[in-house]
């Protein structure tokens, strides 16, 4: 049992250190697919399209690094910004998301990409803390149950 313990302690611990020293690879990947992402981008049930409006709406933010990354993709020169960049969903019409000046004051100007990793790094804090405390009792099983192992001998064992 010490030994499942230890095993599974030293996972968490690895996998704590290679997101720790690889964050900034994590952050620049996010960031590459998010940009696939509006590339992409279409009205269909796509998963990366619902997942671009998901953290829009979510988030208030429209495009990666602001609102004028939309005028680059496909799906601008078609239909303009989608409706998941809008402040208010009833004050969107088509016509003010195609027009970029006056989607200006319509959609949320700010990129998601900075919103979304300030999140994750706000909300690391309490992975961490949660995680030391996992640590801390999986420390405890593996300390008793080698207590536990040391007072047991092997008649007592097979009288259990």
């Amino acid at each position: 049992y010490a030994m499942l313990l230890s095993l599974i302690f030293l996972i968490v611990l690895v996998a704590a250190i290679v997101g720790f020293v690889f964050r900034h690879e994590i952050k620049t990947n996010f960031e590459s697919n998010l940009n696939l992402a509006l590339e992409d981008y279409n009205v269909t049930t796509d998963r990366h399209s619902e997942a671009v409006d998901t953290i829009q709406r979510t988030l208030h933010c429209c495009g990666v690094q602001n609102y004028s990354d939309w005028e680059r993709t496909e799906y601008f020169s078609q239909r303009g910004f989608p409706r998941s960049c809008c402040k208010n969903q009833n004050d969107c019409s088509e016509e003010d998301l195609k027009d970029p000046n006056k989607a200006k004051l319509k959609v949320f100007v700010d990129g998601c990409f900075f919103l979304v990793t300030s999140t994750m790094e706000s909300k690391m804090s309490v992975v961490a803390g949660i995680s030391f405390g996992i640590a801390c009792f999986q420390l405890i099983g593996i300390i008793l149950s080698c207590c536990l192992s040391r007072y047991i001998t092997n008649n007592q064992y097979e009288m259990v």
